[in-house]
């Protein structure tokens, strides 16, 4: 099921969404919409997690793909070409989301059902409505110019 248009998170924001979701060394973190793999390579490569990213778009999963292989990180990073709603992310310490707040109303119910207790949500932009954000924060890129400017929620679960 297409739910959110695909729309790269910059990598300074990534790295920043991470830190703050205290991603660590070992745990395992799923991207629910990963495009185009930057954001499990990132997790992976700077933060030695074990990262799975969920790609519906065949075209997203296939450059993933590529630039994991071509990095020689297939050991760490695993692009699954699915419907997010398909794959079990029980498993999960972080789960990163970049969808829209509607799109976030419709996997909620998955993330409540199937993360254990103390998993970490990060979320990009678009809150989950009805949950309590364990910490809200504006990141901006280029602080100089004040823009453009991020808002990243972390919840915990």
């Amino acid at each position: 099921m297409f739910i959110a248009p695909f729309v790269a998170s910059p990598l300074p924001v990534v790295r920043h969404m991470l830190m703050l979701a205290k991603l660590k060394a070992g745990e395992i973190f799923y991207d629910l919409g990963a495009g185009d793999g930057r954001t499990v390579i990132l997790a992976a490569q700077e933060f030695g997690a074990r990262a799975v990213g969920v790609e519906l778009r065949e075209d997203l999963a296939k450059k993933a793909l590529a630039t994991i292989h071509d990095l020689g990180i297939q050991d760490r990073v695993t692009i699954v070409q699915n419907d997010m709603f398909k794959i079990n992310i029980a498993p999960a310490n972080v789960v990163f989301l970049y969808l829209t707040t509607s799109a976030n109303e419709k996997v909620k119910p998955k993330l409540e059902k199937e993360l254990k207790s103390g998993a970490r949500i990060v979320s990009h932009d678009y809150e989950v409505l009805g949950w309590k954000p364990a910490k809200t924060e504006t990141f901006c890129e280029n602080p100089k110019l004040g823009y453009p400017s991020h808002t990243i929620y972390i919840y915990k679960k």
